[in-house]
């Protein structure tokens, strides 16, 4: 055998849970079996209360160990603090309500044999004792389910009232010496039972899984005890049938535990939810028809006098449950032989409507959607063409035509749009008004026409069409067409947000794929103008300083020796640090600027325009002060970037530089005269990239603008914050 099966095993049902959960249960067996034994008469409801306490303990083995109860510990088992506070397992209190019963039974029959006088009222006080007993543990029970806890204060409180009113009824009535009759038993079981039932539904909404299915089942056998209950005292009322109600009302119970020990069973345990939906069903079907032949016979009638008339209504009572029980099962396959009947082989008229739904909640595309959507409707109302419009703009498109027709589209002016949007489902005349073009070639058809649209835009068309000849459109086929034409609107709002959705996604793919580039070509660039810039002072500025250094030493040497060459050589040193000096400015000119960080973009522009080769006009407006040093940088280095290119590609060019502030944006242009260029080709030039990159950086934009022999414009712009 499998060790980790033994292991379960012995977790479940070893010795320390085995023997506490086999002992009541033994018990109340053993006391039953006493009882049946005790020799004496045996009335019919006698031995159904033995019956009831047998099935009872059996429930209570079958019932779930207190180790399965919730607030396990990882290992399946209850807490040391749990197993402190003594809750019981609803099969415990199965097996202790077992007990007490077959105890109060054994003793009443031990009372009612002739015996000694102190044996005889010992055994009376007992069963006198006990049986109030067997209520309150039965009120117990429900109010412990699913589990067999009594979760809050109320009904810990309800479950001790219960007892104590139990126990001061059984001593009561030992001191009066008077039995509790099975008349008190009868009247007093049903409503603790009743009082109990409210609690037991707020802890079914609370639960799940397996204590859920527990419930279920225990809800199904008190559903079939309380009918079998119900209808042998209707009958017994009518026929004088059974003879013993009392005897099969109580046997009825039986069910209960029977239902018990099915919820502990897996192979049927999850099957309890559906089977307590059908004995919901049956028992109402069954209370109304008794509740009819009650107010009938009893109530318009007479009793039947004689057996042969009680025959015949006791046979109708059972034609008419049978008939209500079977209805049900019954009603799907005559409502499907009804609608064949009614419109031959196509379906109702709502089967439509049904199926759409259905098939709005399955993903399936559009396109497809509304296909299926024309067919159905073309099947269930017997149209000769079903056509769906859709569109958001002027025009609404064919989109679908079952017959498959040409595409087709319908202008809308602003006139007739809003008209057409809150239109209901109209026909010809209204066609003929608002939409001429709808009844162009079937103008003796039978048309209706149901705009689709959601929050009063129009989305589309539904376009039913009948023969002249055929059937009218009806009221209901103009509500399924409505009804339709709500679902079809919400799907294609819903179609309409998924694109602008899928758009937004792919314009954010698309940015966050430019912005991996653009980073990718900054780091680039930087890496390339530092290498730039060493190579600029290693292969100029240095080379002037090692020089001079060399120049230096020379004139020192010669000092002594030709003064008259030293005045000439120091000349030559001036002019040599002048050099250096200026090729030192114009490389810190394409770093950043000197002027730019101290005067602005205004004079750093006309300097930058100054050392152009081309004519440039600079217009600064009054407005353009100071920026931040990162918009300032992007915009000087674009227009420089701009006017080196119309340096290279359009000599002999006169340049417009103009800078200036517009709704809360920093705007500049660069304009020239010359061959201009292709711009599609130019836009995947290096410079281009540059400046895009650059202003990108900072929320800017660039634009070139340009075709050969009309000269060229670049344009760009950069939000400034508020």
């Amino acid at each position: 055998m499998d060790p980790t099966a033994v292991t379960r095993a012995s977790g479940r049902y070893g010795a320390p849970h085995l023997v506490p959960r086999l002992l009541a249960p033994l018990a109340a067996v053993a006391l039953a079996a006493i009882g049946l034994r005790i020799p004496g008469g045996w009335p019919a409801i006698d031995v159904v209360a033995f019956g009831l306490a047998i099935a009872w303990a059996l429930a209570g083995i079958a019932g779930p160990v207190p180790g399965r109860m919730p607030g396990q510990t990882a290992r399946g088992r209850r807490s040391p603090r749990q197993t402190a506070r003594g809750q019981r397992s609803p099969g415990q209190l199965a097996a202790l309500g077992a007990l007490v019963a077959a105890t109060a039974l054994t003793a009443a029959r031990i009372a009612a044999q002739n015996g000694a006088a102190d044996q005889h009222q010992a055994a009376r006080v007992v069963a006198t004792l006990a049986a109030p007993l067997v209520i309150a543990v039965s009120f117990h029970f429900l109010l412990a389910l699913p589990d067999g806890r009594l979760v809050t204060r109320g009904r810990r409180t309800l479950a001790v009232l219960g007892y104590v009113s139990a126990v001061g009824t059984g001593a009561g009535l030992a001191v009066a010496r008077q039995p509790f009759g099975v008349m008190a038993g009868a009247l007093v079981w049903p409503l603790a039972l009743l009082c109990a039932l409210p609690a037991g539904r707020m802890r079914y909404v609370r639960t799940a899984g397996h204590d859920r299915e527990r419930m279920q089942w225990l809800g199904t056998g008190l559903l079939v005890a309380a009918v079998i209950a119900l209808l042998s005292a209707v009958l017994h009322l009518l026929i004088d049938w059974p003879g013993p109600a009392g005897a099969v009302a109580a046997a009825a119970a039986v069910a209960v535990p029977l239902a018990l020990i099915l919820a502990e069973w897996p192979a049927v345990a999850p099957a309890g939810g559906r089977i307590l939906v059908h004995a919901i069903t049956a028992a109402g079907s069954s209370v109304i028809v008794a509740a009819i032949y009650l107010v009938i016979v009893l109530g318009f009638g007479q009793a039947p006098g004689n057996q042969a008339a009680r025959d015949i209504l006791g046979l109708s009572v059972l034609a008419a449950a049978v008939a209500a029980l079977a209805f049900l099962p019954a009603r799907a396959r005559l409502t499907a032989f009804a609608t064949r009947f009614v419109y031959g082989t196509r379906e109702a008229p709502d089967e439509a409507l049904r199926t759409f739904g259905s098939r709005m909640t399955r993903a399936v595309a559009m396109d497809e959607l509304l296909l299926q959507l024309a067919e159905s409707l073309r099947k269930t109302m017997g149209l000769t063409r079903a056509e769906i419009y859709t569109g958001t703009g002027d025009v609404l498109e064919r989109a679908v035509s079952v017959p498959d027709a040409d595409r087709a589209s319908i202008v809308l002016t602003d006139r007739e749009r809003p008209v057409v949007a809150r239109a209901g489902v109209s026909g010809n005349a209204w066609a003929a008004i608002w939409l001429p073009w709808l009844l162009a070639g079937r103008e003796q058809a039978q048309l209706r026409v149901a705009p689709v649209s959601h929050a009063g835009e129009l989305l589309g068309l539904i376009v039913v069409e009948r023969p002249e000849r055929a059937d009218a459109f009806t009221d209901e086929d103009d509500r399924v067409l409505t009804e339709l034409a709500r679902q079809a609107g919400l799907a294609f709002h819903n179609a309409k947000l998924d694109t602008a959705l899928q758009t937004t996604l792919d314009a954010l793919r698309h940015q966050a794929e430019e912005l991996r580039e653009s980073r990718a070509r900054i780091v680039a660039s930087g890496d390339a103008e530092r290498r730039r810039v060493e190579r600029n002072l290693h292969d100029g500025a240095q080379q002037h300083l090692v020089a001079l250094a060399i120049n230096l030493r020379l004139t020192k040497d010669i000092a002594a020796e030709d003064p008259a060459a030293v005045g000439e050589m120091l000349g030559q040193l001036a002019q040599d640090v002048q050099a250096t000096i200026k090729e030192l400015r114009e490389l810190a000119h394409g770093i950043y600027p000197p002027l730019l960080a101290d005067n602005g973009l205004g004079d750093a522009l006309r300097a930058a325009a100054g050392r152009s080769p081309l004519t440039v006009y600079v217009t600064v407006a009054d407005e353009v002060g100071r920026f931040p040093a990162e918009v300032e940088a992007a915009v000087y280095f674009s227009c420089t970037e701009a006017l080196q290119n119309a340096a290279k590609h359009a000599e002999d060019a006169t340049v417009q530089l103009r800078l200036w502030t517009e709704a809360g944006g920093l705007l500049f242009s660069v304009s020239d005269d010359g061959p201009g260029f292709d711009a599609a080709v130019a836009r995947r030039g290096h410079g281009y990239v540059n400046m895009a990159d650059r202003l990108g950086a900072i929320g800017g934009t660039v634009r070139w603008d340009s075709r050969p022999g009309h000269g060229a414009v670049v344009s760009g712009s950069i939000p400034l914050a508020t």
